[in-house]
């Protein structure tokens, strides 16, 4: 089947967020992308992109990785070339976490967080973590592909309360 929608195709997530005060530790925030595999939607990632890393094929990579929130513009932006990724795959979670180095810290404790979603130059999404203020992570993005083969992009931000390890496993389940 056709259609005449090609859907997104490159899209980029961004994400930003204030240095921690002078004399605190460094507030390290990351974004994670995971990929499903058609048969499996909901259920184990077939892989996870993120710092040092990226997808075996790929399509999906993180371009700029901060470790302080410093800096001009987004601190971490990710890539993803949604129309080369291979038919197998039906469904992309992007999410972010708090690297806990220095005791736990929860969205609240983080000033000015700003996730950005764009395809070129359009803005498809521009939200913040404060809706989730005692998560420690958080979903911001899930491209599904449909049955035409388009991807599409639901938004919404969905909070965690999980080490980075966990967030992995817990991304991508289905809403309760």
């Amino acid at each position: 089947m056709s259609s005449l929608s090609k859907g997104l195709r490159r899209v980029q997530v961004t994400l930003r967020w204030d240095p921690s005060p002078v004399g605190a530790t460094a507030t390290d925030l990351d974004i994670v992308a995971a990929a499903y595999l058609a048969d499996a939607p909901h259920g184990k990632p077939a892989y996870l992109v993120h710092f040092g890393s990226r997808s075996p094929d790929g399509t999906i990579t993180l371009n700029r990785d901060s470790r302080t929130g410093q800096g001009f513009g987004a601190d971490e932006v990710m890539t993803l070339e949604l129309d080369r990724l291979s038919e197998g795959y039906a469904r992309v979670v992007v999410g972010v976490v708090i690297q806990q180095r220095a005791g736990e810290q929860t969205f609240s404790d983080i000033k000015n967080t700003g996730v950005r979603i764009l395809e070129g130059p359009v803005e498809l999404a521009n939200d913040d973590l404060s809706a989730v203020p005692d998560a420690t992570a958080a979903t911001v993005a899930e491209f599904t592909r449909d049955t035409a083969g388009s991807w599409q992009l639901r938004t919404g931000i969905r909070g965690f309360a999980a080490d980075p390890a966990e967030f992995a496993e817990l991304m991508g389940s289905a809403p309760s």
